[in-house]
């Protein structure tokens, strides 16, 4: 999306290598003669499309000679999703979120120091733990009727059991389901499954490890933004990875080249040196190399370090026509305004970006399940090299992935009805009220906004005790102004915090 324009462009860490033969498909819907992309056959067996920067613990194999390997299935439940940057978390309140039609509930864990994705669901009455408390223990509370659990999920206390009488609370239909999960990059990462044989899969493969978000030598890597999106996780991914729709009006031709794709996802460069990687199923990086101009002196010539950004995306599927992003966007070199600009103020761009073709995302979308996904290719006419990574992106979903999300037995695909434009481009609940710097600005600002207000009525009540004309003209000029700054305010507040078109 226009979150491109915002965050910059962006730099690769490194080049990836091809090692590109024949052609391995084209595409389906275009003419024999057409000049669209096609999209090169490795060498390998089994390409990891993941960029050097980006790696996973422990690395998947590369020598095998299982060439349908290629063909296997992907499976939605058998990977790791981002849920929520660290910063966006309360360790003294459990928050409830949806992640691939599934409820969880995410809460810090005092006793083993780390946070927990439970199933958001007390055994007893299925009352949601996330409208409940953590308790003076450390332990997540039902409030309903009081029910404690600990973070393996295993019930602590029964308030209505007998004390004296059976242990009912260490009955295994007393206990949470418990979802793996793990902190990396300043996210917190679940895995869909409460099945005990993924209890230890942390261990054996881990969401892929972003290094430069770890990196204290790269500025912007703490103002990580996260919005709730009302459409789907499909068109969210094409719509980050289309670069043309960045100059609607404007555009030119451009030159972009697939260089590998599999189960794991693609890689594709840019004409002008950016770089694409789609890392199945929620991770999209771009990335940009500057490369300085070196300084002449009498001596020896300096070659200055390049400039690096990126821009990265993790897109999480919710439910149908709906689905999470959290963006970054870190670079290694710092900005003169960079001191003066807090991460809220950040947030405002990318929310104005989001809004800038959200309702249009979203109408698209309707139209896409009109025609069924099965049906792109023959919906949508693509004629030009620049709508080739949102080609191969839906190549991807096509050839691996079934086409769509796989919900399980959670939703049938439909669509949510069409809210209203205020509904669909509502920050405050799809952002604000879950943003921590956010929300502490909005409470400011609203303090501030009554602060006003109070001063402008104030200023009247001294202005009719004053028998001096001066000091009768100078607070009424006081009190108008501070009328008109709270009115102000109280706009900037509204569009910024609520809702802008």
């Amino acid at each position: 999306m226009e979150a491109v324009r915002s965050l910059s462009t962006v730099a690769p860490t490194s080049l990836i290598r091809a090692h590109l033969s024949k052609p391995m498909f084209t595409l389906s819907f275009t003419h024999k003669n057409s000049n669209l992309t096609r999209f090169p056959k490795t060498k390998l067996n089994k390409f990891n499309a993941i960029s050097p920067s980006v790696s996973t613990q422990p690395k998947a194999e590369t020598d095998t000679e299982n060439v349908d390997h290629q063909d296997e299935k992907f499976d939605w439940f058998s990977h790791w999703y981002a849920l929520s940057p660290v910063a966006d978390l309360d360790k003294r309140a459990p928050r409830g979120m949806k992640a691939l039609g599934l409820d969880v509930v995410v809460w810090w864990d005092k006793n083993e120091n780390e946070w927990k994705v439970l199933d958001d669901r007390c055994p007893h009455r299925l009352a949601p733990l996330s409208e409940g408390r953590i308790d003076q223990w450390g332990r997540l509370q039902c409030v309903y009727h009081g029910w404690c659990f600990g973070g393996l999920g295993d019930c602590k206390l029964i308030p209505q059991a007998p004390r004296d009488g059976p242990a009912v609370h260490s009955s295994p239909k007393a206990c949470v389901g418990v979802y793996p999960s793990t902190t990396q990059n300043g996210i917190v990462w679940f895995w869909p499954s409460t099945d005990p044989k993924y209890k230890d899969i942390v261990t054996k493969k881990r969401p892929p490890y972003i290094p430069e978000l770890d990196d204290p030598s790269y500025f912007e890597r703490d103002v990580m933004f996260t919005r709730d999106i009302p459409y789907g996780y499909e068109v969210l991914v094409e719509n980050l990875v289309d670069p043309s729709h960045l100059d609607r009006e404007g555009g030119s031709p451009m030159e972009i080249s697939i260089q590998r794709i599999d189960k794991n996802g693609f890689v594709a460069t840019e004409d002008h040196g950016r770089e694409w990687s789609f890392v199945s199923p929620c991770i999209i990086i771009g990335s940009l190399t500057i490369k300085e101009s070196p300084n002449n002196t009498k001596e020896k010539i300096v070659q200055k370090p390049s400039r690096k950004h990126l821009l990265i995306f993790f897109c999480t599927p919710v439910s149908p026509g709906k689905c999470r992003f959290i963006g970054v966007g870190p670079r290694n070199y710092r900005l003169w305004m960079d001191p003066f600009v807090s991460r809220w103020m950040h947030h405002i761009v990318v929310n104005l970006v989001i809004d800038s073709d959200l309702c249009l995302v979203r109408g698209q979308e309707e139209k896409l399940m009109e025609v069924g996904p099965s049906n792109w290719q023959k919906a949508c006419f693509i004629p030009a090299k620049a709508d080739t990574i949102v080609v191969a992106f839906r190549m991807w979903l096509k050839k691996y992935a079934g086409g769509q999300i796989n919900w399980g037995t959670k939703f049938s695909g439909y669509l949510p009805p069409i809210l209203s434009r205020e509904q669909l481009m509502d920050r405050y609940l799809n952002h604000v009220v879950h943003c921590s710097s956010c929300n502490g600005a909005y409470r400011g600002l609203n303090t501030l906004k009554i602060s006003l207000q109070v001063l402008s009525v104030a200023s009247l009540a001294i202005m009719a005790t004053i028998n001096s004309i001066a000091g009768r003209n100078t607070l009424a000029a006081a009190s108008i102004l501070f009328f008109v700054g709270s009115k102000w305010l109280s706009h900037f507040i509204y569009k910024t915090f609520h809702f802008h078109d």
